[in-house]
């Protein structure tokens, strides 16, 4: 028996025969062409063929796990038909006599360097992007059958250096029962696709193409980051045990799927759900969300070639709060820049876009693609319980600004004869350390507060989340980031507003004693968290908590606090 530790990307434990994913042999050679039309014409029948079969991909994965997920076929889709890379590798054909296929590996590789080696998640992304497009491209120009994890028809446990989009996409849970990969983090793709398949997994662990064979039995532990090679029978037994458990667990928290969510001393808060689209509203509404505390619209502007019309955005908001029954429904306005970019709005290359013109900073710029998106959010306001967030905020002028032109757009609207609710909370994401630091000032003209803390803790660590080599740094329990979360809370309550917070720390079940202490409202995340965390709540005493979180404060480190929760309040 032998453990590997990797990163535990997706809860549950499955037990199974190995099959270990290889990477065909994609050996190309420089040839000489004599006929460039034809070898063209060659490239541009590949591109057509990987084409159609991202798109019946991108169908179903719509289908299957919510379009959100089925954007990065979009994406992968528009790298095939963008000019900069076909042309590129069309100039090698006719200029240089190249080969289809070392044309194309040849430009492919110069794009996926040149995004590597950018300080930026969303080109970093784009890295995998060409790299899982082209090899596919390059697959048809080989001739190369590549294997296809969505014929595995008996219960496995897939292993690979790694897995793309395209990859995890295929694998269907009935006989796919875990996998575990080499390199990858909770972030990648393919991490994030398993948490919707509740397919176990662990990533990172460096080793396990190296280790395991085709056939082997493995274990694989997504809630401890473990993969166990050749188990033992007495090994077997635990974790069939463990992973039976899990399942009882799992049902237990589904029966509280349609009660409110109350502390162990009877307090109550909110249970919300972030989304993408519309599409995701099912397991919002199967695990039991009180509300939408994050919709996310700039997922309505990707993956496209024009802007969405007003009408195209109206609908999608009406669906929502209305699906939604008069449950609150957290709406943010357009948060594109930093690592989420629209080619067709091209925007200049900046050096560090994280710190650059995004979010309410485009707005107050680009301000028709604004007041068409206020003027969408107002009408479909009429239809249920709306709120209205702006991202990003640094000072006051940008939110009255952003508050004025909602304000301006609401009057025409209303002029004109449109229906528009009355009343639209209005807040703002807090993101920005400064803006933690003087929530007391902000606190006086805004309904609400939402914290956003994936972006708030590598602010204020002053490290790249994405960044493996300062991952470290990020650190939800820091007493540092506490402290933040506190002035914000205190600031909303002191004005007698509300406090939210959106980023993966609402949904961590260290981070949720804390939270709850601190005197968070609402705690916004993944619908499939929903369940576990309210199951967590019904423990907690949030009176006693408040003690605990003020002591918690002044621990020198989040090491020392993660610690004592765990002691405390995760026996």
């Amino acid at each position: 028996m032998q453990k590997l530790t990797g990163i535990a990307a997706s809860s549950g434990v499955a037990i199974a025969k190995a099959f270990v994913h290889e990477e065909p042999d994609m050996t190309i050679e420089l040839k000489e062409v004599q006929d460039p039309t034809s070898e063209v014409d060659r490239l541009y029948a590949a591109l057509a063929k990987s084409k159609d079969e991202l798109s019946v991909i991108k169908d179903k994965t719509e289908k299957d796990l919510g379009a959100d997920k089925a954007e990065i076929f979009a994406a992968h889709l528009l790298v095939l038909s963008d000019p900069e890379l076909v042309d590129a590798v069309k100039g090698k054909i006719t200029d240089e006599k190249q080969n289809a296929e070392y044309a194309l590996n040849e430009v492919a590789t110069m794009f996926i360097t040149m995004f590597e080696n950018m300080d930026n998640e969303y080109m970093k992304e784009r890295a995998s992007d060409i790299r899982d497009v082209s090899k596919r491209v390059l697959g048809h120009l080989l001739g190369i059958q590549t294997q296809s994890l969505a014929t595995i028809s008996e219960e496995t446990i897939i292993i690979a250096e790694d897995l793309t989009p395209s990859d995890t996409a295929q694998l269907n849970p009935v006989f796919i029962k875990g996998f575990a990969t080499d390199i990858g983090g909770r972030t990648s793709h393919s991490a994030i696709m398993s948490r919707s398949l509740e397919i176990p997994a662990v990533v990172g662990a460096k080793e396990v193409t190296a280790q395991i064979h085709t056939g082997m039995t493995v274990i694989v532990d997504g809630l401890e980051g473990l993969v166990i090679l050749d188990p033992t029978e007495d090994e077997i037994a635990a974790y069939t045990k463990k992973r039976d458990d899990f399942a009882k667990q799992k049902a237990e928290w589904a029966k509280l799927v349609n009660e409110q969510t109350t502390t162990k001393d009877g307090g109550h808060v909110e249970l919300a759900a972030n989304i993408g689209t519309p599409k995701d509203l099912e397991g919002v509404i199967n695990n039991g969300a009180e509300g939408i505390g994050l919709y996310r619209t700039e997922f309505l502007y990707m993956g496209r070639t024009e802007l969405p019309s007003e009408e195209e955005q109206f609908e999608a908001y009406k669906e929502v709060v209305e699906r939604m029954e008069g449950k609150p429904v957290v709406i943010r306005t357009l948060d594109i820049g930093g690592d989420k970019e629209l080619p067709y709005l091209d925007l200049p290359k900046e050096m560090n876009p994280f710190l650059g013109f995004r979010a309410i900073r485009l707005c107050l710029e680009e301000k028709e693609i604004f007041r068409t998106q206020l003027r969408a959010l107002l009408r479909a306001s009429a239809f249920g319980n709306l709120k209205i967030m702006f991202p990003m905020i640094a000072t006051l002028d940008e939110f009255r600004q952003a508050k004025a032109m909602l304000l301006e757009e609401k009057d025409k609207l209303v002029a004109d004869g449109s229906s528009v609710s009355d009343s639209i909370e209005i807040g703002m994401m807090v993101e920005i350390p400064s803006t933690a630091v003087a929530a007391d000032l902000f606190a006086k003209e805004v309904d609400f507060f939402s914290i956003g803390t994936n972006d708030l803790i590598q602010y204020t660590m002053a490290a790249d989340r994405m960044n493996e080599r300062v991952s470290y740094l990020y650190q939800p329990y820091h007493p540092a980031i506490l402290r933040l979360v506190k002035m914000v809370v205190d600031a909303a309550h002191n004005h007698g507003k509300w406090a939210g917070m959106c980023g993966e720390m609402a949904g961590d079940e260290v981070a949720i004693p804390l939270l709850l202490g601190l005197g968070l409202d609402e705690f916004s995340m993944s619908a499939t968290s929903i369940l576990p965390a309210r199951n967590q709540l019904l423990e907690l005493s949030k009176e006693e908590l408040a003690t605990f979180s003020s002591e918690m404060l002044s621990l020198d480190t989040a090491e020392e606090v993660e610690q004592r929760v765990r002691e405390t309040y995760m026996k």
